[in-house]
């Protein structure tokens, strides 16, 4: 019943306030270190409609800390914002179009695959291509769906996420080139729930 309930409202809400919905940014550099960018604020709007998946998701710049570090979050804004846009007005955004469900919604996990437009602060991929994500989608006894997606071989300078992109960063880029990898796998683990559409809300 409850996937026919799904399917009829066609919307899932992802609650960012929830603290549960997270995101996790790996980057290990062979050469340097392995440093994890984290959140717990991932908010979400989703339809499902025929085995598809659609609508966005975004993290808050300001909610993303780095391996715990106060100093290397603090670089990791100035690197995402090239500092030129306020670390509070900055979001890390994914768009899904057609992101297929192999089945049904049910107590089994069901795999899921497609494409994401990505965008940090507002900038797009620079060759305009779209990262590929893969997972699965499960139906939780308290009416929830859990959601759990990776994007691997995330290509952070395809983005201008850097020192190089950066002011007063750029005397620094040789020394921290081996640093930080500019490829790395990020990981989103949401838990979604039915939202009713707005006209059986005004009802």
């Amino acid at each position: 019943m409850l996937v026919l309930v799904l399917a009829a409202a066609a919307i899932l809400k992802v609650d960012a306030n929830a603290g549960n919905n997270k995101f996790d940014a790996t980057f290990d550099a062979p050469l340097g270190e392995r440093i994890m960018a984290t959140s717990s604020a991932v908010g979400c709007e989703l339809a499902l409609e025929g085995g598809n998946a659609s609508g966005t998701c975004s993290v808050p710049l300001t909610s993303v800390t780095v391996d715990g570090e106060p100093t290397k979050t603090g670089h990791f804004q100035q690197w995402a914002t090239n500092k030129k846009v306020d670390p509070k007005a900055c979001a890390l955004e994914a768009r899904l179009e057609g992101v297929k469900l192999e089945g049904p919604l049910s107590t089994i996990p069901v795999k899921l695959e497609g494409e994401a437009a990505f965008k940090v602060c507002g900038k797009a991929r620079e060759d305009g291509g779209k990262e590929k994500l893969q997972g699965t989608a499960v139906q939780l006894p308290n009416g929830s769906i859990r959601i759990r997606a990776r994007v691997e071989r995330f290509d952070r300078d395809k983005y201008r996420i850097g020192p190089r992109y950066t002011d007063g960063w750029l005397s620094r880029v040789q020394q921290l080139a081996p640093v930080v990898a500019e490829v790395g796998t990020i990981d989103i683990s949401i838990f979604a729930r039915p939202s009713a559409p707005p006209s059986a809300s005004r009802q």
